[in-house]
Order: structure tokens, then C-alpha cells, then sequence
């Protein structure tokens, strides 16, 4: 019997990122995790996506984590959060991709989980207009991005990093989380006043 063909797939937007690590998160240049573990994760706002031919614009999706130690060293507790906005087919294509199952970042995360959870399906309030991006998940999670300020002139600073190897942004804004926090089930946590960052993303399937 022949194989069924993978769906093709793309999506584009602004990603929108948090962890517990120091301004910066040493985890992008292959560093070690600021505290020696990684708990954090990641809300896409699609602008623009399809899966076959279903669309898939305008939705939300997150994946929010916690690895006891460096992500690529396994053991990770994940949750995957999709937009209760989403109708039911969009719903299965969402999962489709947040499982690792068409490509992506997706599949290279699923990698390094042993348990992951999910999906939950919340309303998501994502601002990705404004300079500063925030979002708010229902009563899961919250995102709100501040400015790094110099610590000697209190002036307001604006790091970018280019990854050309990065897996799920290529060039981002660094911030810092005026408030982040996690509240499900299998993970949770409050790093507000840690790492955050924000930037384009485009991924394509599989």
C-alpha cells in the first residue's frame, strides 16, 4: 500500500519568546541556561499560513516548557496551546504541527520531551502591532514585554541578535518580560523581569 503523502504547509508572523535566563538567554549562541535549566517557550501570531489547502491566518499557538537542564539535553515537561478561535479542521492541522509530526521546529523540540501535553484550547489576546508585543492566554499565560534600560544612564537600549542557523527566528528584537507567567497542569512558573524577545518567523513543510 502506498504511503500517504505529507501535507505541504506554511506559515509566517511574529514570534514572540520567554524564558527564565538573563537579558540575552545564552541558549541562543549554544550557551548554558543563566540558572542551569531552561523554563520557557514561544507563542506564534500567524499572519499568514495554510495546510493543504485549509488557511490559517490570523491564529495563535504556543508551546511553553521546562527542561531540567539545557533544551537539547532532554527530559522536557511541555504544554502546546492552540487559539480556541480555531475551527475544527484548523484545530487538528495546529496539533498536526505543534506534535513534531510535518517538520518544522516542532519536530526538533518533540525530540527533547518526555511528556507533552495538550493542546489546550484558550482565547488568545496577542498585540503584535505595537512596538513591544504582549500577549494573554486566557488565565494560562501572560506576556508582557518591557525595555532593557541602561543600568547606569536609565536609557533605553535596543539589542537585536542574528542567527543565521536559528531554528525558530532568524533576527530578533531583546528585551526583557515585565511580566511572564505560566500557569497549567504540567508546567508552571513566573519569570517576569527575565528574557524576552520578539521577531519574524517564516517556516515551510514538510
Amino acid at each position: 500500500m502506498a504511503s500517504m503523502k505529507p501535507t505541504n504547509w506554511m506559515i509566517k508572523g511574529q514570534v514572540i519568546v520567554s524564558c527564565n535566563c538573563d537579558y540575552g538567554c545564552p541558549c541562543n549562541v549554544n550557551g548554558r541556561p543563566s540558572t542551569g535549566k531552561c523554563e520557557g517557550g514561544w507563542t506564534w501570531h500567524i499572519e499568514q499560513g495554510s495546510f493543504g489547502d485549509l488557511r490559517l491566518d490570523g491564529l495563535n499557538i504556543g508551546l511553553y516548557c521546562n527542561w531540567p537542564a539545557a533544551i537539547h539535553e532532554g527530559n522536557g515537561v511541555a504544554t502546546s496551546f492552540i487559539d480556541e478561535t480555531a475551527g475544527e479542521p484548523q484545530r487538528k492541522a495546529l496539533h498536526e504541527l505543534l506534535e513534531g509530526n510535518g517538520g518544522g521546529p516542532w519536530a526538533i523540540f518533540r525530540k527533547t520531551f518526555s511528556e507533552l501535553h495538550g493542546p489546550r484550547y484558550v482565547r488568545y489576546e496577542v498585540d503584535s502591532e505595537t512596538k513591544l508585543p504582549r500577549v494573554a492566554a486566557a488565565d494560562a499565560i501572560t506576556v508582557e514585554m518591557e525595555y532593557i534600560l541602561n543600568p547606569v544612564t536609565k536609557e533605553t537600549i535596543h539589542p537585536r541578535v542574528v542567527l543565521p542557523e536559528g531554528l525558530v527566528v532568524k533576527e530578533a528584537a531583546l528585551v526583557g518580560t515585565k511580566q511572564f507567567t505560566v500557569s497549567d497542569e504540567h508546567v508552571r512558573y513566573d519569570h517576569s523581569g527575565r528574557y524576552g524577545a520578539f521577531g519574524f518567523f517564516q517556516y515551510f513543510g514538510p
